[in-house]
């Protein structure tokens, strides 16, 4: 039941993004994003719970602004900066309930 909420968590917080981003933007404005979705993937490594497809949309944002379209670069890295964000909600939510699934 909370999977479904880190994950609902995670595509509003996307959805938030990508309203956001609806000017035209910049490959600063991808600069900026994509270093802010790099960070709190670090975040996400440091409690050792990376998703892989945050991976994967890190990639294609960056794909997006070497091919020029920084709208959906941007778009993407702020999406890959939801699910990292969410990976550490994940992480720390499960630590504090793993001692209740153990069998004593």
């Amino acid at each position: 039941m909370r999977k479904r909420t880190l994950i609902r968590l995670a595509v509003i917080l996307s959805v938030a993004g990508f309203a956001s981003a609806a000017l035209a933007a910049s490959a600063d404005d991808f600069k900026a994003a994509y270093a802010k979705a790099q960070a709190a993937e670090k975040g996400a490594a440091a409690v050792k719970d990376r998703w892989s497809i945050t991976e994967a949309t890190l990639k294609k944002s960056k794909a997006a602004a070497d091919a020029g379209k920084f709208d959906d670069a941007v778009k993407l890295a702020q999406h890959a900066e939801a699910l990292a964000n969410a990976s550490v909600a994940q992480a720390k939510e499960q630590e504090k309930l793993w001692p209740d699934a153990v069998i004593r």
